[in-house]
């Protein structure tokens, strides 16, 4: 589905179901580069159990038209555009890893448009070592490999005969890296992250139940990382789950699991 969000084309995946205005709708967000394919088992579940639902791909990103956002409040800012562009009022949010930030802010700017918050491969404060933050910009090839090892864990599963998570996560991140040839939306995706210092603050402002899914071998954004802020949630839930910080490819019956039990 393409959809016009500040005057740009914007792609999200439905799941193959058109929006239905008589159900509730679910917003899936990505993370440093990758797109609306993570959430592919999780949104098409949700699109036949009732639900509409709208995995993005942020502005600069693959099919979405527009400079990539610069910052977390930036791209807050868009998650409302296409709710508006799209004609939801409300909508429960599920974010991963910068996803998961940007879910956080747009539940803060917009109390009254957030039924469910849920934060996936979340830290805060989300710092990005400086080792990667310079490989993003000036070696983006060889950081894409560092980072898919530092985001797989060895307690996943294998998922079957010919599958490759470590190769598949980095074909994905190559591919929305050479996307956009205007920007690096991998340094400015990271920097976003490394810069946001409103966490707590937004947290506070939160009208909405939250969820904190979290992976316990996550070596990006390490479980400790997210207790001190879901401990200033009152009522937040957390589930860990057997992953790294590619939870959806590790462990993707749990995260789809945690999420409908949550949603529900």
């Amino acid at each position: 589905m393409e959809l016009i969000v500040n005057g740009h084309p914007t792609y999200c995946y439905t799941g193959g179901k058109p929006l239905d205005a008589a159900k509730p709708t679910v917003v899936f967000i990505h993370g440093v580069l990758n797109d609306h394919s993570v959430w592919i088992l999780q949104s098409r579940w949700f699109a036949n159990h009732g639900w509409n639902v709208l995995a993005v791909d942020l502005p600069g990103h693959c099919r979405s038209e527009g400079a990539p956002p610069a910052t977390v409040e930036e791209a807050a800012a868009f998650v409302v555009a296409l709710l508006d562009a799209a004609g939801v009022a409300k909508a429960a949010l599920v974010g991963h890893s910068f996803g998961s930030l940007i879910a956080l802010e747009t539940a803060a700017s917009a109390p009254d448009r957030v039924t469910r918050l849920a934060l996936v491969g979340t830290a805060y404060p989300m710092t990005v070592s400086p080792a990667l933050l310079d490989g993003a910009l000036n070696d983006p090839q060889r950081t894409i490999a560092m980072v898919t090892t530092f985001s797989h864990s060895m307690l996943a599963p294998p998922l079957g005969p010919g599958s490759w998570l470590y190769g598949s996560s980095r074909a994905l991140m190559r591919r929305v890296l050479a996307s956009n040839r205007d920007a690096n939306v991998f340094h400015i995706g990271f920097k976003a992250c490394n810069d946001y210092a409103n966490g707590e603050q937004a947290l506070a402002k939160v009208q909405c139940p939250a969820l904190f899914l979290l992976g316990e071998a996550d070596q990006m954004t390490p479980p400790r990382a997210a207790r001190t802020l879901a401990q200033k949630s009152p009522g937040a839930k957390v589930v860990t789950v057997k992953a790294g910080h590619a939870l959806m490819g590790e462990a993707p019956d749990e995260v789809l699991f945690a999420l409908r039990d949550f949603l529900a």
